[in-house]
């Protein structure tokens, strides 16, 4: 019998359902922290601080974008290095001055600050909590494990936005909007540290039943060019994932700005900022679920391209039904995009070297954040809003036609 085997240790949603469950709640409160900023800094940049430039007023996206894609890369290494729990741990104390520093910082530069230290603190939590739910659901049910995964940390993102821009309609854009996101912090140190429990082994489990103890494990390089470049299937998926986060950044970014100046109240504007996550994360339960009996690469190429329709509707739009149907449009897409993504680099990777591949592809998938804040801010102020918004709508239809084109069908890859 495997040692691992007879220790009691085994794989699949059931067999591990209080621990994963838990790991949800967990990444709940991780896409609460960045829900807090999702309607209250675009309008903090201007109104606050009086940065009248699109490109300044995106540097706090660019900084947490740039940050959490380089600490994804490292987030794979040290969890296999020193365990999955200790990462998780790391990641939350980060994460403990940003509320602080957001409500009561004095300058736009306490502002980038604190998203430099919460692109840290997201790239070491949200991928440890992907990574944990990969450990213990095995290969049957992987698309369903990061469907929950990533729907609890975006209906938090969008609960906590609705949340945020209410508060800062009845109590100004600051302090109140940030106390959550103190609460937050809290708990989910709290939980991660005393009550999370590790899920390595579970990993090894899985890599001595597929493949032996023997197997081959890549260097950390011959990982990031085979993620990035070699395999078609891990590279297209890695492209994907830029450019939806890409558009992301401009959802998040200049979407406020296109509402709040169409004459919409901040409530409004709330609602709004909290439709896209919302259906984006409560349509993950279903399409991650769908993934694992209909294939992963269909529903990318689908969603992509559903995605680049709804940002060229807001493009063309205008008021506040329209944006509300592209906003549930702009979710659906995603929805079928992101825990499929997640999946297709679990499908793929030897659970001896998942760990790394899935930071490598998470290092691309967030520097999307960086690139569309420069991208969205530049064209924004050379061309206007329309212009930026076209132009990132473009630029995912090809991102999905390059996954029709490149990536091949991975779900008989599971074990």
């Amino acid at each position: 019998m495997n040692a691992l085997a007879s220790r009691g240790l085994r794989l699949g949603l059931r067999a591990n359902l209080a621990q994963f469950a838990l790991l949800v709640a967990v990444n709940a409160l991780v896409g609460g922290m960045l829900g807090q900023e999702r309607i209250v800094l675009p309008l903090l940049a201007g109104t606050v601080f009086g940065l009248s430039a699109y490109t300044s007023a995106m540097t706090y996206i660019l900084a947490f974008g740039a940050t959490k894609a380089i600490t994804n890369f490292f987030a794979g290494t040290l969890s296999d290095r020193y365990g999955r729990k200790p990462v998780l741990v790391a990641g939350w104390l980060i994460a403990l001055p940003i509320p602080a520093m957001l409500a009561w910082g004095p300058s736009w530069a306490w502002i980038v600050t604190a998203n430099v230290l919460l692109g840290l603190s997201q790239g070491l939590t949200w991928s440890t909590t992907v990574i944990m739910k990969i450990d213990l659901a095995g290969p049957q049910r992987r698309g369903l494990a990061m469907g929950f995964n990533e729907a609890a940390g975006y209906v938090a993102v969008a609960l906590t936005a609705v949340a945020t821009g209410r508060l800062a309609e009845s109590s100004g854009l600051r302090p109140a909007p940030f106390l959550l996101g103190a609460a937050y912090a809290a708990l989910g140190l709290g939980l991660s540290a005393l009550i999370v429990r590790e899920t390595r082994e579970h990993a090894r489990l899985e890599a001595t039943a597929s493949a032996g103890d023997s197997a081959v494990v890549p260097s950390t390089g011959q990982i990031a060019w085979r993620t990035s470049v070699s395999d078609r299937s891990l590279s297209a998926a890695s492209q994907a994932g830029l450019v939806n986060n890409l558009n992301d950044a401009l959802a998040w970014g200049i979407f406020p700005i296109v509402f709040a100046a169409g004459g919409l109240s901040l409530a409004q504007v709330g609602v709004l900022g909290a439709l896209y996550p919302m259906v984006w994360g409560l349509g993950q339960t279903i399409t991650g679920w769908w993934s694992d009996h209909a294939g992963r690469k269909h529903l990318i190429t689908a969603g992509m391209l559903l995605q680049a329709a709804a940002i060229a509707a807001v493009a063309a739009g205008h008021g506040f039904a329209l944006w509300a149907a592209a906003q549930v449009l702009l979710g659906i897409g995603t929805a079928l995009v992101y825990p499929t993504l997640l999946a297709v680099i679990g499908d793929v990777a030897h659970p001896a070297w998942r760990a790394r591949a899935v930071g490598v592809y998470r290092l691309w998938r967030d520097a999307g954040f960086a690139v569309g804040a420069l991208l969205a801010g530049l064209i924004a102020d050379l061309y206007g809003l329309s212009a930026a918004i076209w132009t990132v709508a473009a630029l995912t239809a090809a991102s999905g036609i390059l996954v029709a084109l490149r990536m091949r069908e991975t779900l008989a890859d599971r074990v």
